[in-house]
């Protein structure tokens, strides 16, 4: 055993040997018995020994309330007189919930919420305390005085932890109170006092919880109101400063956009009431105002004032009426002294003995925004310097209002140009059509207040034109939700049909969506006022349309159908690369001939479905097919004949073959079918088809009708060959043994029956 205290160094020993026994003597006991027991434990050095003494820390307050509670019900706490052994239990208990508490307050310091397990212990500890105290005050009595702190500290718990721990907590302390009268002998008689008990101890918490939870919701819906409140007047004031534009918060991000104009209307407030306070200290007045007319210029709003009198009145006035009224008929300043009848913004009758009003007169396009009133009691009238200087304060007025809006202007127009860098960057990022068509309606939403979207298509067909819509997203005709995308209609007199022949937007006003027809005559659009159909053209030629709803009407105007229409080119370039990129793509993978895959492609997917059914132990069939005496055809016939031919045979092998095979054209007249997850004899059956469907067509050339036959030759994975080069191996000695023997038949290699090469 590992002694607790280390010996007496030896006087030889090394000076490191003598330093380490130095400090080891030096450490606190208690530090040097823990290191004895994780010694014994086999737990060795520093970081064992820290995770051993945080486990030790950690598992301390659970131990204490396990102990505790256990006393608890054996009402060790009712004697007479404490003695040291439950002293020492207190001292324990005490120490655990200052343990627990100061924990909790470090980590609240650091940002660090309370973990269920942090309150539970907290919590039990405080419960196993208060029941600790009723039992050392009532002991030797009945009913314990104490018995209402417990309840007491259930409420109190309940009310600051979380809902599951305060149910725990509760469901502790009953299991307490039935537990303390088991070990009093369970008598029925004493039964009522424990269910009384129980049941104050949950009608505390469920009143605490209920009455906290209604006071949290009271507030939240103060709060919310108080914000609603406030949010309303910012608008109201952002109205009367013309700080909002039609469609600006429809046109970027909401909350984005409330915040700027708070932040704009609270920069104006301050600039007012700067400006009042220098009013009243350079004119001496006793009331200096500024009201603002309404949006439709019928009243006047007191919007700020610095006022000696409380009867300043806040409802609105009449605009055409008074001194103030006077100011803005007459759009000048207006200067009165002596017995003023005119005054109409005190609510009490009160007559200032001098007054002078300034309009605020907006510099773009001249028009009155309100009145800067200021009055005196005394009949001392305002001078000309008095005047200049209320117009000199009302022009900062309008200069910070002015500023403001210049801002917002810049703002609309700077996140004007970043959606538009966004969504060229986004449309140039897209490679097929399908992320063109939806890129193009996610960036119109961006721009304008859309609910409804479509994307359509133009074809020419037999020298007419063909609509098809290609995308659809929020749409609702007559025939249910969300079926216009794949509708195909002929042009037509609708919007759609004439926005491509003209290659402008329509329509060029708001029109009646019950009688206008939109795609075709069968087609109506639901719960839409509001409609435009921007073209995408490239360059000059129109490749379709973008159609555009919404649900409030002239949502559609101004400076949001010119950024759909640039949108809606940038769509059409994008909707033209990608097309490129998808015909580029399509002749790397295909042949020019046929259309079939090229031998190049036929090679990848054939490696790819043999490393698939290698690894999921599955079957892959190989069919490898030439055209028979396919050179007398093109002497014979010609060249332009056996090209014919080729296509035929490539429609009938597509039309033979399933969704999942791989068709591909293997070389000059021979042609292959990978078949994923097909045995020997299902693939037989599959190129009998071919070779039945090929020997029935029928190719009309100048010197009569043509009819070619096929051979075909079938080999399947694994048996038939454990490698791609084996397999394809075994199927082209297949096909030339249908070759040799006859023609126009197919040949398996079980049938042959052939010894199979091993793999090497």
């Amino acid at each position: 055993m590992t002694p607790l205290l280390p010996p007496r160094a030896a006087v030889g020993a090394p000076r490191t040997v003598r330093d380490r026994l130095a400090r080891q003597r030096r450490r606190p006991l208690l530090v040097r018995l823990y290191a004895a027991l994780f010694s014994e434990l086999g737990i060795a050095g520093p970081p064992a020994r820290r995770r051993g003494l945080r486990l030790v820390a950690r598992s301390l307050p659970a131990a204490v309330a396990a102990a505790i509670g256990a006393l608890v019900v054996l009402r060790a706490f009712e004697a007479e007189a404490l003695g040291w052994r439950q002293g020492a239990a207190l001292a324990v208990l005490a120490g655990a919930m200052a343990a627990v508490l100061g924990r909790r307050v470090s980590r609240a310091a650091a940002g660090r919420p309370a973990a269920r397990r942090e309150q539970l212990e907290l919590g039990a500890l405080f419960v196993l305390a208060a029941y600790a105290v009723v039992q050392a005050a009532g002991a030797g009595a009945p009913e314990s005085p104490l018995q209402a702190v417990v309840y007491l500290v259930m409420a109190f718990l309940v009310a600051f932890l979380e809902r599951a721990v305060g149910l725990a907590l509760v469901a502790l302390a009953v299991g307490l109170e039935f537990a303390q009268w088991r070990t009093r002998g369970a008598r029925p008689l004493d039964l009522p006092g424990p269910l009384a008990h129980a049941g104050f101890i949950a009608l505390f918490a469920l009143l605490y919880h209920a009455v906290l939870a209604a006071r949290i919701a009271a507030a939240r819906r103060a709060e919310e109101s108080a914000v609603a409140r406030r949010l309303r007047e910012i608008e109201q004031r952002a109205r009367e400063f013309r700080l909002l534009s039609p469609g600006a918060a429809d046109a970027g991000d909401a909350g984005h956009e409330r915040r700027w104009t708070e932040a704009a209307v609270i920069e104006i407030e301050a600039a007012v009431r700067g400006a009042l306070e220098i009013a009243e200290v350079a004119l001496r007045s006793h009331t200096c105002g500024v009201f603002l007319l309404s949006d439709d210029d019928a009243r006047l709003v007191l919007r700020d004032c610095r006022s000696r009198s409380d009867a300043v009145v806040r409802e609105p006035l009449p605009a055409g009426e008074g001194a103030l009224g006077g100011a803005v008929r007459r759009r000048a300043p207006v200067r009165l002294h002596g017995d003023l009848k005119a005054v109409s913004y005190y609510a009490d009758g009160l007559r200032p003995g001098a007054l002078l009003a300034v309009p605020l007169l907006d510099r773009r396009g001249g028009h009155v925004r309100g009145v800067v009133v200021a009055d005196r009691l005394e009949p001392v009238p305002f001078t000309d310097e008095d005047e200049r200087l209320l117009a000199t304060i009302s022009a900062e007025i309008l200069r910070a209002v002015a500023s403001e809006r210049l801002m917002a202007d810049m703002k609309r127009t700077r996140d004007e140009k970043d959606r538009f860098y966004a969504a060229i960057e986004r449309l140039n990022r897209t490679t097929k059509p399908r992320e063109v068509f939806d890129a193009t309606l996610e960036v119109a939403r961006d721009m304008a207040p859309v609910e409804f979207g479509a994307v359509t298509l133009v074809e020419a067909v037999d020298g007419k034109r063909t609509h098809r819509v290609a995308r659809a997203a929020g749409a609702e005709d007559a025939r249910g939700p969300a079926q216009l995308e794949g509708l195909e209609f002929p042009d037509n007199a609708g919007l759609v049909s004439s926005v491509v022949r003209l290659g402008s937007s329509l329509p060029g006003k708001e029109v009646d969506l019950a009688r206008t027809m939109v795609f075709d005559p069968a087609t109506r659009l639901r719960g839409i006022a509001s409609i435009k159909v921007v073209p995408l053209k490239s360059g000059e030629d129109v490749l379709g349309t973008l159609v555009l709803g919404a649900r409030r009407p002239g949502a559609f105007a101004g400076d949001a159908v010119r950024r759909l229409e640039v949108v809606a080119m940038q769509a059409a370039e994008s909707l033209q690369r990608s097309r490129l990129f998808e015909q580029t793509e399509r002749l790397a993978t295909t042949d020019g001939l046929t259309g079939l895959l090229n031998h190049r492609t036929f090679q990848a997917r054939l490696d790819e479905h043999l490393a698939q059914a290698q690894r999921y132990g599955k079957k892959v069939s190989l069919i490898l097919c030439d055209i028979d005496h396919f050179k007398s055809v093109n002497d014979t016939h010609g060249h332009p004949v056996g090209d014919q031919v080729l296509r035929g045979v490539a429609r009938a092998l597509t039309q033979s073959a399933r969704q999942t095979d791989v068709v591909a054209r293997h070389g000059g007249e021979e042609f292959a079918v990978v078949m994923p997850e097909t045995e020997t004899p299902g693939a037989l059956v599959i190129a009998e088809r071919i070779r039945e469907r090929i020997a029935k067509t029928t190719f009309e050339t100048e010197q009569g009708p043509l009819r070619v036959t096929m051979s075909l030759g079938v080999a399947t994975f694994p048996e038939d060959g454990a490698r791609k080069a084996e397999l394809v191996e075994r199927a082209d000695g297949c096909l030339y043994h249908a070759k040799r023997h006859g023609r126009d038949r197919s040949v398996s290699a079980a049938s042959l029956k052939a010894p199979r090469r091993a793999a090497g």
